[in-house]
């Protein structure tokens, strides 16, 4: 049975439009207006309303003025529609309902009330905020492979060069060259000799990249240098 839960948006809530998220997150309007339109029918299955939709005027570069169809979204619905966006993108949004909010309060706080810690007011802030969000998600998620060596670290303590050492790695099958990366080989997966560790990077467009690698544990480590002795 459908259930319906009829949830209640105030006209008066706090909200900020599509083309304010399309600023916020560095994209496109016409993407984000995509995202909305794609997530609007699963939230009025759950909510029972639609998001409300309206128009900006913009000013055109030769003079005059057009009328732009956008979306007028509460806090909620802005960070349910940036589900589709990157972790980066998400945090932007959810820094700027910070800054919303603080200022919200300001004006509804006497001068001789205590007012809210300082929140960030730039986009040099916000984008190093973000940054550090991303950089403690990588270290949290490399934290098992604390203590390991890379391929490059055995490789200079056992006088070779980074390719030398690849190479010989994957002729005895612990390693294998797929996607432009090395990777462990899968029948040495779960073995204990190596964990996975995330690089991120950024191609020449600025676009973020991910990829893992393996790093050697002690065990990983022993087996090498055999290996090496042969």
């Amino acid at each position: 049975m459908k259930q319906n839960h009829s949830l209640k948006t105030p006209m008066d809530a706090q909200r900020i439009t599509s083309r304010e998220i399309a600023n916020i997150t560095g994209k496109l309007h016409k993407v984000v207006l995509k995202a909305i339109r794609e997530m609007e029918p699963a939230w009025e299955k759950e909510c029972g309303h639609k998001f409300v939709l309206t128009s900006e005027v913009i000013n055109m570069p030769q003079g005059g003025i057009r009328l732009i169809p956008v979306f007028s979204l509460t806090k909620t619905e802005s960070l349910f529609v940036a589900t589709k966006f990157n972790d980066e993108a998400r945090a932007r949004l959810v820094l700027r309902w910070q800054q919303l909010e603080f200022q919200q309060a300001i004006d509804e706080h006497p001068a001789h009330e205590p007012q809210p810690p300082l929140l960030l007011e730039t986009e040099h802030d916000i984008m190093q905020r973000c940054d550090e969000i991303r950089h403690e998600q990588i270290a949290t998620q490399n934290a098992p492979a604390d203590g390991c060596l890379t391929t490059t670290e055995l490789a200079e303590l056992a006088e070779m060069t980074f390719t030398q050492m690849a190479r010989l790695l994957v002729k005895k099958g612990l390693l294998v060259f797929r996607g432009r990366h090395y990777h462990l080989a899968e029948a040495y997966e779960g073995t204990g000799l190596a964990r996975e560790r995330i690089h991120q990077y950024y191609t020449l467009r600025g676009d973020m990249r991910k990829c893992t690698y393996p790093v050697w544990t002690r065990l990983g480590c022993q087996k090498i240098f055999e290996l090496l002795a042969l």
